[in-house]
């Protein structure tokens, strides 16, 4: 099934030059573990501020991991954000309240809550989130917090997975493995697929993402069919 994901949307239909692929802005980078990553590009994708999504493997030693072999990595994803529209604070607010796999459960390194910082303030600002929510926590919390190393991109078929779930759609937005880790709409419509983000937002910023009628259309009814549906793997 994920061969078959992945033909479609490495096909190159005709060029819809209006899509918003490319956004060129000044951003910050943030990198957090929660879990099984494919619900974590969902939610934030369609988080205001976000600019660019992508999903891989960092936070531990092993050289060039991947999916089958991921050694003492950890699954993260890793964030484009505009801190003029979203901070880092905020995103931290996020972070801490949808882990898959909860906060203070004892989890393998892979799917192991982790906050990796990427500069002193965020580090300041992470450790200053974890001394609350330890304090919440009963002293139980497991989150690991430390400075961002090299991340390693997850396979193709991993990157916007929800939306490589809808073939007909994927094949006519010019996606190739580049963009399925560059692209804002790519990171936008895959949470919009699942029903993050809700229909007013959608309809807020639907013209300035190029989408044609029919593909507008397709994406708000599926918005609407998942709409307060959950996020897990």
């Amino acid at each position: 099934m994920l061969r078959i994901i992945r033909k479609f949307c490495t096909m190159k239909p005709p060029t819809n030059g209006g899509l918003l692929h490319d956004v060129d802005i000044s951003t910050k980078k943030a990198t957090f573990g929660m879990g099984c990553f494919w619900s974590n590009d969902s939610l934030f994708g369609a988080t205001n501020g976000i600019i660019r999504t992508r999903v891989g493997y960092a936070g531990g030693t092993t050289k060039n991991p991947n999916y089958r072999n991921i050694g003492d990595h950890t699954e993260v994803i890793e964030l484009d954000y505009d801190p003029k529209t979203i901070t880092y604070e905020e995103l931290l607010d996020k972070f801490w309240a949808n882990h898959e796999y909860g906060l203070t459960t004892k989890i393998k390194k892979q799917y192991q809550s982790m906050i990796l910082y990427h500069d002193e303030e965020q580090r300041l600002a992470a450790e200053a989130s974890h001394k609350a929510m330890q304090t919440r926590c009963n002293e139980q919390l497991r989150t690991e917090i430390a400075p961002a190393g090299v991340f390693y991109p997850a396979e193709d078929y991993h990157q916007k997975y929800r939306l490589q779930g809808h073939k007909d759609l994927c094949r006519s937005l010019d996606l190739d493995s580049s963009k399925l880790q560059t692209s804002h709409l790519a990171a936008r419509l895959n949470g919009y697929l699942v029903g993050v983000g809700g229909v007013a937002q959608f309809d807020e910023e639907v013209g300035r993402l190029g989408l044609s009628e029919k593909q507008a259309e397709y994406v708000r009814r599926e918005l609407e069919r998942n709409q307060g549906g959950g996020l897990s793997c």
